[in-house]
């Protein structure tokens, strides 16, 4: 009688594998909502350009609802590459562009992160991942946009509308 041994099975999570530059991330398939091309988004207006709020280039409304859009290489400090894909976020009004996206996976574990992650970077990361021989950050998708960012950004681009409903009455 041939013994077959089993691993205990946990809990699993859909996660969507997406590219930014060279570098791969994951994120909780829960978490998007969406994945689109660029069609719909318009850049932000003048007055929304903060140099802290510099990872924020464009505006997307779908639905009725407006979606700042999160410039994933700024976010991350990475090198400028072609971002041709939206991850519209659920529960959000972050949508972010990224390179390209894999595909979507289960992952049975999520790692802690080692220490050697400081500062900003513990925010973005929930944990690593394996996945097929390779260490994969997860991202939470909280850390794209603050509270204080989305309430400066909505009142930027609310100000700018009010303004050019005026400028187009006058």
């Amino acid at each position: 009688m041939r013994r077959t041994e089993k691993k205990p099975r946990g809990k699993s999570e859909a996660m969507i594998l997406f590219g930014v530059g060279s570098y791969t991330f994951a994120i909780a398939a829960h978490a998007v909502e969406e994945i689109r091309n660029l069609d719909g988004i318009r850049p932000l207006p003048a007055g929304a350009a903060t140099p802290r709020l510099g990872k924020f280039k464009h505006v997307l409304d779908r639905d009725r609802k407006k979606y700042f859009v999160v410039d994933s290489n700024l976010h991350f400090r990475l090198f400028p590459s072609k971002g041709t894909r939206l991850l519209v976020l659920r529960d959000s009004a972050a949508a972010v562009l990224v390179d390209h996206t894999e595909r979507i996976i289960e992952i049975g574990s999520l790692h802690a992160l080692p220490r050697a992650f400081q500062g900003e970077e513990r925010q973005w990361y929930r944990g690593l991942a394996m996945i097929e021989e390779r260490v994969v950050p997860v991202i939470d998708p909280a850390a794209f946009m603050s509270k204080a960012e989305f309430t400066v950004l909505q009142a930027a681009v609310a100000g700018a509308e009010e303004a050019k409903r005026g400028a187009a009455t006058a």
